[in-house]
């Protein structure tokens, strides 16, 4: 996905990156270790939680299929997109053919609006988890994962695909220096409320009733330790550590997604409509992609490793104790 190829300036319509503007050497080499880095960080930190999850028995359940999943689908990111991504910021033009920006443009918002899409499919397994405990037991099964998964892929592809089948305005291959997602107004609409504005407000009324039950089962726990006041004090700080760890975990959550993603999406959903009256600069544009792609750099720190049962994991892979064994 990116959005700095749509920003163009009233005065001056040469500006925009897609024009293949000349770069130094001194940009070229420090945006090449800087993305790089990222790249590197979002590899590893993705291989971590799916060799973690293969490895160690105790963390095989359904409520990390769905983190081993999305660890996958941000592994494809960093593979399949951000490559080239960074190839295209570090020449500032694109150099790979029409075909090959189709290709990656697709693969781009494919595995980008996946990877959203699971964020959704795991609060919703731990609203399921936590407003229907004794039930859902039995019901969190493997296919139940599958099913969830299939259908962030199958979304994404619904998504990704309308554009190579003719969903896009003549100008999006009017320059052969830039390569562009679709500003046709529809797509545009389409695409940004399917792969982000609808789960994103999913994602906030999932985790707003999770905290209400969250909150409701500790503090019921506290009426029911009344045998005396040590007890009762002592129950009554525990669970408002739980409680604000509760706050402190969702904040943290939904606090990086929005971070990451909002921008991006403001502005894939406003330029289209905006034409050439908009400016934006090539380097704020920069900055937006980049946060997007970086969600999943992040996505595995938030979900995995702030786990005590990751952790211990991660260590025993850094020991190479599963080597041994």
């Amino acid at each position: 996905m990116d959005v700095a190829n749509n920003t163009t300036s009233p005065t001056d319509q040469s500006s925009a990156r897609g024009q293949g503007a000349a770069v130094t050497l001194s940009y070229q080499l420090l945006t090449s270790l800087f993305l790089g880095t990222l790249i590197l960080c979002a590899l590893l930190g993705n291989a971590c939680v799916i060799a973690a999850i293969a490895l160690e028995r105790s963390l095989q359940n359904v409520a990390n299929y769905l983190i081993g999943s999305l660890a996958v689908t941000d592994l494809m990111v960093s593979v399949l997109v951000l490559p080239m991504a960074a190839l295209y910021q570090v020449l500032n033009k694109w150099t790979l053919g029409q075909v090959t920006c189709d290709i990656f443009i697709s693969l781009d918002v494919l595995c980008c609006t996946s990877s959203i899409l699971h964020l959704c499919a795991i609060a919703l397994d731990r609203y399921w988890a936590i407003t229907d405990p004794i039930d859902y037991v039995n019901k969190r099964t493997p296919r139940r994962a599958a099913v969830l998964i299939s259908l962030t892929w199958l979304i994404g592809f619904l998504i990704s695909i309308p554009p190579m089948l003719g969903w896009r305005t003549p100008e999006d291959r009017s320059d052969p220096d830039a390569c562009t997602i679709s500003k046709d107004h529809g797509y545009t609409i389409y695409s940004t409320f399917g792969a982000f504005y609808i789960p994103l407000l999913l994602m906030l009324v999932l985790y707003g009733r999770i905290f209400k039950a969250a909150r409701f089962r500790i503090r019921k726990t506290v009426k029911k330790a009344k045998k005396n006041e040590r007890s009762t004090e002592a129950k009554r700080k525990m669970a408002l550590a739980r409680e604000r760890k509760t706050v402190k975990t969702l904040g943290i959550i939904m606090g990086t997604f929005i971070l990451c993603w909002l921008p991006f999406f403001i502005v894939a959903l406003v330029l289209p409509f905006c034409d050439s009256e908009c400016y934006m600069p090539d380097w704020l544009g920069a900055v937006i992609n980049w946060l997007g792609y970086s969600n999943s750099l992040l996505n595995p720190v938030i979900y995995a490793y702030f786990n005590k049962d990751f952790q211990s994991a991660f260590k025993k892979i850094i020991k190479c104790k599963f080597c041994r064994q």
